[in-house]
């Protein structure tokens, strides 16, 4: 596997085929809603396989959120959705942020908890999904 950190400019081709897939077509998330333009400000991670196919990508945006975190089905359970996720908290800490948010999820509260982040307040729709605030503050 090889992980990629660049712009929208770079990252975008092989970012849309792993959010198209999980998201648009896996989760229904419709697709007006999956593009916006907050990807232009971004900084994204991209992971690909050996054969040069993405299957897990991530963005941070410049206030320290962390979004669009998204594995394809076929590569889960190997680790890669943390690698992007520690990947994106270093370089956030890297250009001083104190602290990282994102919204969750539900399904996938456990895994951020085992990163250290922690639920703020109740649970919202976003995209027609059940999803909570979690936040990371750097030590």
């Amino acid at each position: 596997m090889r992980m990629t950190l660049g712009d929208w400019s770079s990252q975008r081709l092989a970012a849309q085929v792993v959010r198209h897939a999980v998201f648009v077509v896996e989760q229904l998330v419709p697709l007006e809603l999956e593009w916006d333009e907050m990807d232009a400000l971004c900084m994204h991670a991209v992971v690909s396989d050996p054969g040069g196919n993405p299957v897990a990508t991530g963005r941070l945006l410049p206030d320290g959120h962390i979004g669009r975190m998204a594995v394809m089905r076929s590569a889960r359970g190997n680790g890669i959705g943390a690698a992007v996720l520690q990947t994106l908290m270093t370089e956030a800490k890297k250009r001083g942020d104190r602290a990282v948010m994102l919204n969750a999820q539900t399904h996938a509260e456990a895994f951020y908890q085992r990163y250290g982040f922690s639920r703020e307040g109740s649970e919202f729709m976003e995209a027609g999904i059940p999803h909570i605030f979690m936040r990371y503050v750097f030590d």
